[in-house]
């Protein structure tokens, strides 16, 4: 029909071009006169043919290039779970996805720390490679991440098994970022959480590029996703025997879960249960504790006062005038808690500060991981610099509105901002920060990142601080969708 439809079209075309469009004549050696076609009508010709066949096949190609929702969710699927039905004593390697590779190991799966190798029993031999690090597209961070080996079939090195577990494990690296708390959580924590929450603790961690540092801060989370003392595996040449191996970790978003790709449906609030699990039980403790403890009486509206944390920085982005923002705050009606967060301090301090604040304020920065810290339903307050809107938006603000945060930002004006007091309000840093921003991330970390800091309009600040009282008043009348809030916060 297709074939037919396009000879009739033709067909009518070259008449109507004959007819419409006649052309001077000339002689042939028999003395008639014909029709010579210019250049010109052909190429006419050619472009109306080649209109039409763009017209008349979109109908056809379209569902090729817009797959149908069903078939977006089944391809996710697949993405998700490559390896969901490895048989026993193989390797199945998922190389797909753009942030991570993940490789599955089932059988008897021995490590070997001299060579860097996990080796599998298997009558097939084979062998991969894998840096287990979820930044694979950033190779210059991958190469500073430790390579591991695995070996089906062939002999192993040592046949004892020294420790013999029962449980299946998790390899993983925290080189890369780690020591930058989102890094931490993005990169490890969160995709630790996707990889091996299903276990139900039944699964021990081997730890490449191992941090003492890293186990220490994060042990109370740790504990919560496994039971086992996790295997430092460079420093540990015992031999140890898994009933299977997975070696690599699940990310999907930036701070963000999709329940879709989890294997029981876990979601980002899932994750904030596990924070509560984690650090909950002796924050109750110290509050039964200093309620036992002689105290200064608590006057009654200060105690009905909203709680605020202002997270403030150190150096770059640092918030030149906040004694004023926190005296401003205060005559506002926040009870105000500054805290200052370091690679040093402990979580639990933290996360029962902000888990009891209503709103949480910084400066945009990794010190804004912290919102995964407060309650669902609380306003999470970002000041954004020149030059890191599309960062503030993607890390932050995003992940807190799926995490069921009121978002709010406070995009500062150029004279806000330490870079309009140094080049000037029209130069292109100031007036162009995309331009500058699209030379490379070295540029936006060298201007944006480390060499801004902010001074705020306090008039002009106050009308959105305002705007946050609005939206906590409103939130004991009704409940208030997420997705109003970006809706005003767009026209602000």
């Amino acid at each position: 029909m297709a074939a037919k439809n396009n000879r009739f079209f033709f067909r009518h075309l070259r008449k109507w071009v004959a007819e419409s469009h006649p052309v001077a004549a000339s002689s042939d050696h028999s003395g008639h006169r014909k029709n010579r076609p210019t250049l010109l009508r052909l190429l006419f010709l050619l472009s109306l043919a080649l209109s039409f066949l763009v017209l008349y096949s979109s109908s056809i190609l379209c569902p090729f290039f817009s797959p149908s929702r069903a078939e977006e969710a089944r391809q996710r699927k697949t993405m998700a779970n490559p390896c969901s039905s490895v048989p026993n004593n193989s390797i199945c390697c998922d190389r797909a996805a753009f942030r991570t590779d993940v490789c599955f190991l089932r059988g008897d799966v021995r490590s070997h720390s001299p060579s860097s190798s996990l080796f599998l029993a298997s009558a097939i031999a084979g062998e991969q490679s894998i840096r287990p690090y979820p930044r694979k597209w950033e190779t210059s961070v991958m190469s500073m991440v430790a390579e591991l080996r695995l070996h089906a079939g062939g002999v192993y090195p040592n046949p004892t098994c020294d420790v013999v577990y029962s449980a299946p494990a998790v390899v993983f690296s925290t080189g890369g970022y780690t020591g930058n708390v989102f890094h931490d959580f993005n990169d490890g924590i969160i995709p630790l959480y996707l990889t091996a929450h299903h276990y139900n603790r039944e699964v021990v961690f081997l730890i490449l590029d191992y941090h003492k540092w890293w186990f220490s801060k994060y042990s109370e989370l740790l504990s919560r996703l496994s039971r086992f003392p996790p295997i430092n595996f460079s420093n540990d040449s015992r031999t140890h025997c898994f009933t299977s191996a997975t070696v690599g970790l699940r990310i999907h978003d930036d701070l963000a879960i999709d329940p879709a790709q989890s294997p029981l449906n876990n979601s980002i609030r899932g994750f904030r249960q596990l924070l509560d699990d984690a650090y909950g039980p002796r924050i109750r403790w110290l509050d039964r504790l200093e309620a036992q403890s002689p105290a200064p009486p608590i006057h009654l509206g200060e105690a009905n006062k909203p709680r605020l944390a202002m997270l403030l920085r150190n150096g770059s982005r640092a918030l030149e005038n906040e004694g004023d923002v926190v005296t401003m705050a205060e005559e506002m009606g926040f009870v105000v808690e500054v805290l200052r967060p370091e690679k040093t301090t402990e979580l639990m301090s933290i996360y029962r500060i902000l888990n009891g604040s209503e709103v949480m304020l910084g400066v945009h920065g990794a010190a804004m991981t912290h919102f995964l810290f407060m309650r669902p339903g609380a306003v999470i307050l970002q000041i954004v610099p020149i030059g890191t809107e599309w960062a503030a938006e993607t890390f932050y603000g995003s992940p807190a509105r799926k995490m069921g945060m009121r978002y709010v930002r406070y995009r500062i004006s150029p004279e806000e901002s330490s870079l309009c007091r140094e080049y000037g309000r029209d130069h292109p840093v100031v007036r162009e920060p995309k331009r500058i921003n699209a030379r490379g991330w070295e540029e936006t970390k060298r201007i944006y990142l480390d060499w801004q800091s902010v001074r705020l309009d306090l008039r002009r600040f106050r009308r959105t601080m305002e705007r946050v009282r609005r939206v906590l008043d409103g939130s004991r009348r009704r409940r208030r969708r997420p997705e109003e809030d970006k809706e005003e916060d767009d026209q602000m």
